[in-house]
């Protein structure tokens, strides 16, 4: 039976902090995440170049070359622990022994590297979400789902610490919400689409870690609210209503630790501080280091609870200081290192580096502003006590609605006059979602091009 949380696992800002969580993740050798040290995660991909039978030898030879330089740059900075996530290319999840070989590959390097210099090591593995390769996409059955799940199974027999994905039912409704600033349709794509995807998924995911001794970790809304973020940061949607959208996320990101999820929580997921706080699962974050993947305005405040501190990921390519994951490392090893260091001080010193970093950008963006942790700790009290996942979304929106609506006249936040209006047009279309789900249900269902989405398999329509 799915869990379901009730109330914040945390309650007192003061525990609120990175490297901490109430519920740690601990492996079987020694290696804790979320239990008073931030450990680095190092993601890193192929530099452009085709993936087939006959490039697959170049392919190994590229990861190994990657994790061999990542080990050799830990041990030589003295960190204590690594872990790398290995996120399959569409291409290394479609031919499902593919992916396991390199999961292997890695999986090796890293056990070589803590058996001959003692480095604690783990390896999360995130298979693609190769179900949205059809248009509209079979979320519950043919090809595509069942390579999926091989996926899923293969590499995780073949080493995986960690099994994650950033799944995507809904976002075939979604993309329309964010581009339309269309804050209903972005409620049911989330959180009526979304969440019953996720819910079936992650049930299955969980299996397949029982079965092999894998851990289940998290899921991102990466194809909701980072397209959003980047959207917002072109200039081509308001800055407030990817804020909105960040936050309308956390139910749907819930979803999978109620359905066995038990963390670290993905790196791109953002949302990530609202789920920590509701369940006490540790996180992986992103911010400054992540630049070689994507801009974003909340490079500091995201340090501010993490458990894992990722680089989101990076091209095997040459730098001046060397290949680029090798130097994506080091940037993290230095930042950790810095974390760590203020925490050993105490926790007055922990709380102090804590705030900095939400200082610094809070006030700036809106979207940093929704990752302070004392709005983080309100508005999860808030989501977390309604109970299905489409109030939650319709709870979020309006909380965070307030927030910062408050925030602005307040002058804690900065907004332009056009991003002000969003805020206003954003509440409007807020205060109509109702209170009763079928009621929603059956109105969006009205607008929803059938084209587009197969209903069936959300249960909204004939088998």
């Amino acid at each position: 039976m799915p869990t379901r949380f009730v109330r914040t696992a945390v309650q007192d800002i003061g525990e609120f902090i990175y490297g901490r969580a109430p519920r740690p993740v601990r492996l079987p050798n020694g290696l804790t995440i979320g239990g008073g040290t931030v450990h680095p995660e190092l993601n890193f991909t192929l530099p452009p170049m085709a993936i087939d039978e006959r490039t697959m030898p170049e392919v190994a030879d590229q990861y190994r070359r990657m994790i061999t330089g990542a080990c050799r740059r830990a041990l030589e900075l003295h960190l204590p622990a690594l872990v790398v996530e290995f996120e399959l290319l569409p291409d290394l999840t479609l031919v499902p022994e593919w992916g396991a070989e390199i999961t292997a590959l890695l999986k090796q390097s890293l056990g070589e590297a803590q058996a001959s210099r003692g480095i604690l090591t783990a390896l999360r593995v995130t298979p693609n979400d190769i179900r949205e390769f059809v248009r509209p996409p079979k979320l519950r059955e043919g090809d595509l789902v069942l390579r999926m799940f091989q996926s899923f199974k293969l590499c995780a027999r073949a080493g995986a610490d960690f099994l994650a994905i950033e799944s995507t039912g809904g976002k075939e409704v979604h993309d329309d919400a964010i581009l339309n600033a269309d804050l209903p349709l972005s409620a049911f794509a989330l959180s009526i689409l979304g969440c019953r995807d996720m819910a079936w998924l992650w049930d299955r995911i969980t299996a397949v870690c029982g079965e092999a001794g894998s851990l289940p970790s998290g899921d991102s809304a990466c194809g909701f609210a980072n397209t959003a973020m980047v959207l917002a940061d072109q200039g081509q949607i308001p800055k407030v209503w990817a804020a909105v959208i960040r936050v309308m996320a956390v139910p749907r990101s819930l979803t999978a630790f109620e359905h066995g999820a038990v963390g670290p929580g993905k790196d791109c997921a953002y949302e990530g501080v609202y789920t920590k706080a509701i369940t006490g699962c540790p996180v992986a974050l992103e911010g400054a280091e992540a630049a070689c993947a994507h801009l974003s305005p909340v490079g500091n405040i995201s340090k501010a609870l993490a458990d894992l501190w990722s680089n989101e990921s990076v091209q095997n390519v040459m730098l001046l200081g060397g290949m680029a994951p090798t130097v994506s490392l080091e940037q993290l090893a230095y930042a950790t290192r810095l974390m760590n260091t203020a925490a050993a001080a105490g926790p007055a010193e922990a709380r102090k580096l804590r705030d900095w970093f939400t200082e610094s950008d809070a006030s700036l963006d809106p979207q940093a502003y929704v990752l302070r942790p004392d709005i983080v700790l309100a508005l999860s009290a808030e989501i977390v006590r309604e109970p299905t996942s489409y109030l939650r979304t319709r709870r979020a929106a309006l909380g965070v609605l307030s927030v910062l609506r408050r925030a602005a006249s307040g002058g804690t936040l900065r907004l332009s006059k056009p991003e002000e209006k969003w805020l206003a047009i954003l509440s409007r279309q807020a205060e109509t979602l109702p209170e009763d789900e079928e009621e929603f249900i059956a109105a969006m269902l009205k607008q929803i091009d059938a084209s587009k989405v197969r209903l069936q398999d959300y249960g909204l329509g004939p088998a």
